[in-house]
């Protein structure tokens, strides 16, 4: 197993967390030898630039949204480093994030994107777009399997173990341990690779077109669901 060594550094309303592994050839593949976690609260540092395509996932209490509210809002730009923002809800706004999820020329990656553009929509109101979930691509791009979970997809595209320990956990509690601040940041570390990855499949099977056209849809979708729609299949017979 790895040893990790963790250092942490706080400010108000700012906590870096970094992360860095010693050497161990046995231990599975990561991504980047050191990693910086940003722990921010309610909101991103105003003028922070994380590039034109954003990776971003939350953490729910739960996966009802009229009643499990959003704890946190995770954000790479694919450099190998997370901001996390916790979300107490002391703040009806957060501009510098609102920003980023509402810019036009700002493309959001998510791994199954429905559930999170409808939190994000209806917590912060912005219409979030234009997006690319990682899970419909792979969907239209890996027919030969049914396994599409980020954990398999990361492992087989890029051959790198990720833990779902903490899939389940509190993320409503404000001391949140080093082994969630991992796994919450590990949800959005690798998006930018898999996206690459998945547009060369879908590419070369000649289906590009079909998943656009799904990633066009899914702030509609999002906002169906999130109407209290999301247990009908409006397209059925």
């Amino acid at each position: 197993m790895p040893f990790w060594a963790w250092k942490f550094e706080s400010s108000p309303g700012h906590q870096i967390t970094q992360r860095r592994t010693l050497p161990n050839p046995q231990g599975p593949k990561r991504l980047t030898e050191s990693m910086a976690i940003h722990l921010h609260t309610d909101d991103l540092p105003a003028g922070l630039d994380l590039g034109g395509t954003v990776a971003i996932d939350t953490e729910t209490m739960g996966l009802r949204m009229e009643r499990d509210r959003l704890c946190l809002v995770q954000l790479s730009a694919g450099d190998g480093d997370a901001h996390i923002v916790r979300v107490t809800g002391d703040h009806d706004a957060a501009p510098a994030l609102e920003t980023i999820l509402g810019n036009p020329r700002i493309l959001k990656l998510f791994h199954f994107g429905r559930f999170d553009i409808a939190v994000l929509q209806a917590r912060f109101g912005v219409p979030v777009s234009p997006v690319y979930c990682t899970k419909i691509a792979s969907r239209f791009a890996r027919t030969y399997t049914d396994r599409h979970g980020l954990k398999d997809l990361v492992r087989e595209l890029l051959g790198i173990e990720i833990s779902k320990q903490q899939q389940s956990s509190d993320w409503g509690r404000g001391d949140l341990s080093p082994e969630q601040l991992e796994y919450a940041a590990g949800d959005v570390l690798h998006l930018h690779r898999l996206r690459d990855e998945l547009n060369a499949m879908l590419d070369r099977e000649g289906r590009t077109h079909l998943a656009e056209a799904c990633f066009r849809f899914l702030p509609d979708l999002a906002k169906i669901d999130s109407s209290g729609w999301c247990d009908l299949d409006v397209f059925a017979h």
